[in-house]
């Protein structure tokens, strides 16, 4: 299981040793969540958090635009030093167009689903992604409980992604912890996003390295 702790459960005021930690944890990437008050009910951090991140770490970040006309910002994500840049579905007019762009600027372009998007959205676009993300709550804040009708939907995008030439891979988010990582990972996710399990737990590394054991 590929662990992506998001880094908006860390904390702000000692982030340099967060990143350190997780250098020397399981965890493979560094997510990290940008929320714009507009989208979602929320504001988190912006394009100078990230691009101070990514010059703390060598892992991989997993920027996730939980913002509106997302397609304005993918020079300014890839030279923040991101390796992904996720979009939602729910955010693009032009879908395609967006993820040509991303992939165009050398960074592998993700797509989010909602929990009320159907994964028959991605019918069209399943084969152009390097992956798709499940949130399993409402998103906009951390520490929500997951959404149990995500097992449903990993298995319907993991069904879609075996019918076509697609090599994407299934991420999911929201209230991910080892319990309901283990129900993701069974249903065929390869990917977890977590926040508060991770940064909340008396041993973040032995939290991380349960994930990734998934």
């Amino acid at each position: 299981m590929i662990v992506a702790p998001s880094i908006l459960s860390a904390d702000f005021g000692h982030l340099a040793s967060d990143i350190e930690m997780l250098g020397r944890s399981r965890a493979q990437w560094i997510h990290c969540d940008v929320m714009d008050g507009v989208f979602v009910p929320n504001i988190s951090f912006g394009f100078p958090v990230i691009k101070a991140v990514s010059k703390l770490t060598d892992m991989p970040l997993d920027v996730h635009l939980m913002i509106v006309d997302p397609d304005r910002y993918v020079g300014v994500v890839r030279d923040c030093g991101a390796a992904i840049m996720n979009v939602h579905y729910e955010a693009c007019t032009h879908l395609h167009r967006t993820v040509q762009s991303i992939r165009a600027a050398g960074m592998k372009p993700a797509v989010t689903l909602n929990p009320a998007t159907p994964v028959a959205m991605l019918q069209d676009i399943i084969e152009d992604v390097d992956m798709v993300l499940l949130m399993s709550v409402n998103p906009g804040f951390g520490g929500q409980s997951f959404i149990e009708h995500t097992i449903k939907k990993i298995k319907e995008l993991k069904n879609l992604i075996s019918s076509t030439s697609s090599k994407a891979l299934i991420q999911v988010d929201g209230g991910i912890n080892t319990t309901t990582g283990r129900l993701v990972a069974e249903a065929g996710a390869d990917s977890v996003v977590a926040g508060s399990a991770v940064f909340g737990a008396p041993d973040p590394i032995a939290e991380i390295a349960a994930l990734a054991a998934l």
